[in-house]
């Protein structure tokens, strides 16, 4: 079990081990969840996507650019529902 230093500001640091276990990258959120009996569980935040995320293959005027297989609208969800698609 780790033990960590509370600051005078009240901040704790994860050490590297812990963020390494939970996956955690630089730059990435955590989140915390307050459990019965004063535990709290911690876990790598999972970026929520939009539905901007989707939208990309649409033309300015909401218009498929080219028709969409079932393969590539799945594909397509998914990735913009994690968070991984990028403005094309």
């Amino acid at each position: 079990m780790a033990s960590l230093t509370v600051t005078a500001k009240g901040q704790v640091t994860l050490k590297r081990e812990l963020l390494d276990h939970l996956g955690i990258q630089p730059g990435q959120r955590v989140d915390f969840e307050k459990l019965p009996g004063g535990e709290v569980r911690v876990r790598a935040a999972r970026p929520s996507g939009s539905i901007d995320n989707f939208l990309h293959c649409l033309d300015g005027r909401g218009k498929l650019k080219k028709p969409l297989t079932i393969d590539e609208m799945n594909t397509i969800a998914a990735a913009g529902w994690a968070g991984e698609l990028a403005d094309k």
